[in-house]
C-alpha cells in the first residue's frame, strides 16, 4: 500500500521545523537538522532507502530538499524514477513518475536556481562580514574544539597507538579534527 511521507529540514539545532508541513498528516516523517548544501544528510538518506514505488514524498519547499539546482534535479529524478511522486507545498509543484511537462520543468529549474542563488548570497555576505570583522580586529574565528591539555592528551594517546576513530569518539570530535590536531 502506498505511503505518504513528509520531509523537513532546518539548518541548525536552534531552528524549529514545526511550521513546515504544519497540519498535514503522513505515514512517516523524516526530519534533518543539517545544512542543505549537499545531500549527505542522515534523514534524507533514510528517506531515500525507505520510499517505495507508489509513495508520495511531500516537502515544504524546494530549498528544504536542496540548496543547489543539480542536487534538486538529481533527487527529484531519483525519486520519480523509483515510481515516487514528489510534492512541494510552498511552490505548489508536483513531480510524478514518467516525466514532466515542459512548463513544470522550466519552473522547477528557475525555482531551484533561485534557491542556489540565495545560498550563494548568504555565503558572500558571511565572507564580507568576516573580512570586515578581521579589519576591525574583532574576528576571532571558531573556538578550538579541544583545550591545550586535551590536545596534549590526544597526541600522547595517538603516539601510544590508539586508533584515530577511537580518539575521535573519546574526545567528541570528528576524525578529521583528530587528524588536524595531530598535524598541528
Amino acid at each position: 500500500m502506498p505511503s505518504t511521507i513528509g520531509y523537513k529540514r532546518v539548518s541548525s539545532y536552534g531552528q524549529n521545523e514545526v511550521r513546515q508541513l504544519d497540519g498535514m498528516t503522513f505515514d512517516k516523517v523524516f526530519t534533518d537538522k543539517a545544512s542543505g548544501k549537499d545531500t549527505q544528510r542522515p534523514q534524507l538518506q533514510a528517506l531515500l532507502e525507505y520510499v517505495r514505488d507508489g509513495d508520495t514524498v511531500t516537502v515544504h519547499s524546494l530549498d528544504r530538499l536542496g540548496r543547489n539546482l543539480l542536487d534538486l534535479q538529481a533527487l527529484v529524478g531519483q525519486l520519480t524514477e523509483k515510481g515516487i511522486t514528489v510534492h512541494f507545498v510552498k511552490e505548489n509543484m508536483t513531480f510524478k513518475p514518467g516525466g514532466q511537462d515542459s512548463m513544470s520543468t522550466l519552473l522547477f529549474s528557475i525555482m531551484g536556481a533561485f534557491a542556489q542563488f540565495e545560498r550563494d548570497l548568504i555565503r558572500e555576505r558571511q565572507a564580507e562580514g568576516i573580512a570586515q570583522a578581521k579589519k576591525r580586529g574583532v574576528y576571532k574565528g571558531r573556538k578550538p574544539k579541544l583545550t591545550a591539555s586535551q590536545v596534549a592528551e590526544l597526541r600522547e594517546l595517538a603516539a601510544q597507538g590508539v586508533k584515530k576513530p577511537v580518539l575521535a569518539e573519546q574526545f567528541g570530535v570528528s576524525r578529521k579534527t583528530v587528524y588536524e590536531y595531530l598535524r598541528g
